[in-house]
């Protein structure tokens, strides 16, 4: 089930909310757990009843290592254990996300004939894999305590943060869930979760949604691309994929909000970041955040010389773009970044202090570290979003052709952006000439509006920081409708592939 839908706006989500609410109003609590969890599990359930299988088996597998932790005091069993969790959790990960794409590389190194399996991917597999993952490490490190059944299903499963995040930690989730007090209406909460929703909605329906039309018929079409339509598709995806991925961050904020729970920031405006560094404190937090606390300090993190932190850096964004699917474009595209932050721990450029006792040898201003940053990600965005590694490479060299043949032309007249059929008619007949001013004028209003968009206080700072005001409201609700009358055109997350 799609957040973006008729079915979630008008059906679901106000089952959720009433049943939430009128149960805790009747003093019936527990219920209410298990009310809130079996409606996260339709949720998932919706896209494919036979994910609910992979789930419900991957949470209680994880639950029974829980309640070994519990029950035993023995090292040895405790490890063997945690043994067991690691390898059944990377071990489901693998199967279902890697093992086509580790077949096809064994095939073509060895010259084999494995047979692929064409597994379907489930849905979240990748979040809810690293949450109950995190989950029993800390049980192991006797740092999580032991919950109900029903109350580690709800945490594992609470559908707004359920198939993309943000990645949720127990001891940020469970003390809110636990929370009595909290589970009453609160009109204040609702009203800010419902503005972070028309947020989150109209970055994705308005914003990101039609920023696809031009990406992927420039991607289906790279082979025809010259420089700057190359450049204006790579810089479309960069907004887009950030439209989409923290517009379905904010829905879920807002989502559980509404609910009175408070989910962690997952993007803090990273294009605002002047280094790679900084960008990944803002991009992605919660990814960031696991893979620091689980990857990173495992392995020594900075303490053990500088050489030995570098190398680290790399294990962790080689991991990253592996995590984030089975090809190596997203392997490239995480070797591209973790080549960016490991330029940033050489401290050799720099355009401000970077929160370090340690200045870098060259500083340049702000504005253009901000740029030069956000220049460097739009080329790892090149890998990325390709399907393949050669369609990767025709973009990066149709980028550096410094070519012009006219196909930005070609390239905004195909998009086929609705919102501009009726304009596009009425020139046609009045002037049909100047039919190419519409694309011009598209490109301009829709680039202008991405980097305002940008540039401006992010969700959380107009909505969790501030008191909402009438005015926002207003806002608000002309996204939200806006949005819903959109749905005719309903697409999902890009984060759902991952």
């Amino acid at each position: 089930m799609l957040f973006n839908s008729y079915i979630f706006i008008f059906i679901f989500l106000p089952i959720v909310l009433a049943g939430w609410y009128g149960l805790n109003k009747a003093g019936a609590h527990k219920l209410a757990m298990l009310f809130l969890s079996i409606m996260s599990l339709c949720f998932y359930g919706y896209f494919n009843p036979i994910y609910l299988l992979i789930i419900i088996g991957s949470i209680i597998v994880n639950y029974s290592l829980s309640l070994l932790f519990q029950y035993t005091a023995s090292r040895m069993s405790n490890l063997f254990g945690l043994l067991i969790g690691v390898f059944f959790n990377l071990g489901l990960l693998f199967y279902y996300k890697y093992y086509d794409f580790f077949i096809d590389n064994i095939n073509h190194i060895f010259n084999s004939s494995f047979a692929f399996k064409n597994i379907l991917l489930p849905l979240g597999i990748s979040f809810f894999t690293f949450q109950q993952l995190s989950y029993i490490v800390d049980r192991y490190k006797r740092k999580a305590k032991h919950y109900s059944f029903v109350d580690y299903m709800t945490f594992v499963t609470f559908f707004p943060q359920l198939v993309a995040g943000p990645i949720v930690l127990y001891d940020e989730m469970m003390p809110q869930f636990e929370d009595l007090d909290g589970r009453r209406f609160n009109v204040d909460s609702f009203a800010k979760g419902y503005l972070l929703f028309a947020i989150g909605i109209a970055k994705k329906v308005l914003l990101a949604d039609t920023l696809a039309y031009i990406v992927n018929y420039g991607y289906d079409n790279s082979i025809f691309l010259d420089s700057l339509s190359t450049y204006i598709v790579a810089l479309f995806y960069t907004f887009e994929l950030y439209f989409d991925f923290s517009g379905y961050s904010d829905m879920a904020m807002g989502l559980a909000k509404m609910l009175n729970i408070d989910l962690p920031q997952n993007f803090n405006s990273p294009y605002k970041a002047c280094n790679m560094k900084e960008f990944w404190r803002r991009w992605h937090i919660t990814l960031t955040r696991f893979f620091t606390n689980y990857v990173y300090i495992p392995l020594g993190g900075n303490r053990k010389g500088t050489s030995r932190k570098l190398l680290n850096v790399f294990v962790v964004f080689f991991l990253s773009g592996l995590w984030h699917g089975a090809n190596w474009t997203f392997v490239v595209w995480g070797i591209m970044n973790g080549i960016g932050v490991i330029w940033d721990n050489l401290y050799l450029l720099g355009a401000k202090n970077d929160e370090s006792a340690r200045c870098p040898k060259i500083m340049i201003p702000a504005l253009l570290g901000q740029i030069l940053t956000f220049h460097y990600y739009l080329l790892s965005m090149l890998a990325f979003r390709a399907d393949n590694l050669s369609i990767s490479i025709t973009m990066f060299k149709k980028l550096f052709s410094f070519t012009y043949t006219g196909s930005i032309k070609r390239l905004f007249e195909y998009a086929d952006i609705p919102e501009n059929y009726i304009f596009r008619q009425a020139l046609s007949i009045v002037r049909p000439q100047y039919s190419w001013i519409i694309e011009l004028l598209t490109i301009i209003i829709l680039i202008a509006i991405c980097i305002i968009v940008i540039t401006r206080k992010n969700a959380k700072e107009i909505v969790l920081d501030n008191e909402p005001t009438k005015r926002t409201f207003v806002w608000a609700t002309v996204l939200l409708f806006l949005s819903v009358i959109s749905f005719s055109q309903v697409s999902t997350f890009i984060y759902f592939n991952f």
